[in-house]
């Protein structure tokens, strides 16, 4: 547990940093994958179709 001084939690600047990503970080980069593909075929039918 991290050491309290004056009711507030203590760290070092490591320690405050070690932060694991949660689930929304694999959903932003998921979303953002899937639009970009999405946007390419737009482009893709729109420009390229002959």
């Amino acid at each position: 547990m991290a050491p309290r001084r004056h009711d507030q939690i203590v760290e070092t600047a490591t320690e405050a940093r070690q932060a694991e990503p949660g689930p929304s970080v694999l959903a932003l980069l998921t979303i953002s994958t899937g639009l970009a593909v999405l946007i390419l075929g737009v482009v893709w039918f729109v420009f390229f179709r002959t």
